[in-house]
């Protein structure tokens, strides 16, 4: 029987035809329309390679009319992590773009220090790739640290070879003897850091899946970036002051 608003039952055969059948045990919402979850976890993959293979899959169904299929849960979360942790890496180059502006007195100095940045994250992926290990958030902390991490080798070598030139050193002579007397503590604050790192990096302990990505990117990051630094920031230093030097009569 039912209640009707009037106070009287009802029987339900009057007014419904019953029959058995299946239906949902509980109805879910979202910003009110039906939804459905389809979970599941993951192994032996990253979730970024699984929503790849997801999106492929899903794709090739045919799905009726008012039907979508979303992917979310921690691959929507990895992504939209991703996107913020891309802006913390640029914006953390401006900044060490700026305070290097600010420390040097111009603009064009630390724009060619900046150049030894992409060589840092090429080693990343370089050595990622060589590992096995995958790109994470932990990784991406790691390309943070490295952007304040290797500009110093280039600081470095830059600020002698202005030391130099305001001794009246000639562009090439100059360039040469910063690159040898500087090349001892360039490698030696590299190396430092590099096997400091290295006790994460060769970890193998409990939670050791959370720090190694980082210990392995910051490694390789500043191992490749060091020695492109000690080659390509002379170079690039040579090229910007060459006009400047060939009008002085230092260049032939």
């Amino acid at each position: 029987s039912i209640l009707t608003p009037f106070g009287k039952k009802v029987p339900l055969l009057s007014i419904a035809d019953i029959k058995l059948g299946r239906g949902p045990v509980e109805i879910k919402r979202e910003r009110q329309s039906r939804v459905i979850y389809v979970t599941a976890d993951t192994y032996g993959r990253s979730f970024g390679q699984i929503a790849t293979d997801l999106k492929d899959v899903v794709n090739k169904i045919k799905r009726p009319n008012g039907i979508d299929v979303e992917i979310s849960g921690q691959a929507k979360d990895q992504k939209t992590s991703f996107f913020y942790l891309i802006l913390a890496v640029l914006g953390g180059i401006v900044l060490v773009y700026m305070v290097m502006a600010a420390q040097f007195e111009s603009l064009r100095d630390p724009f060619i220090i900046l150049f030894s940045i992409p060589f840092a994250f090429s080693g990343v992926f370089f050595i990622l790739a060589l590992t096995g290990i995958n790109l994470s958030i932990i990784v991406f902390i790691g390309l943070i640290m490295l952007v304040g991490i290797v500009v110093n080798n280039a600081i470095v070598l830059i600020d002698y070879i202005n030391l130099l030139r305001a001794r009246e050193y000639k562009l090439k002579d100059a360039i040469l003897n910063a690159a040898q007397s500087r090349m001892r503590p360039v490698l030696m604050t590299a190396f430092t850091t590099i096997f400091g790192m290295l006790p994460l990096a060769l970890s193998r302990g409990e939670g050791s899946e959370s720090w190694v990505p980082l210990g392995v990117s910051v490694i390789g990051g500043l191992f490749f970036s060091t020695f492109v630094t000690l080659i390509l920031i002379p170079a690039i230093y040579m090229s910007f002051e060459r006009k400047k030097a060939l009008k002085k009569g230092e260049l032939e």
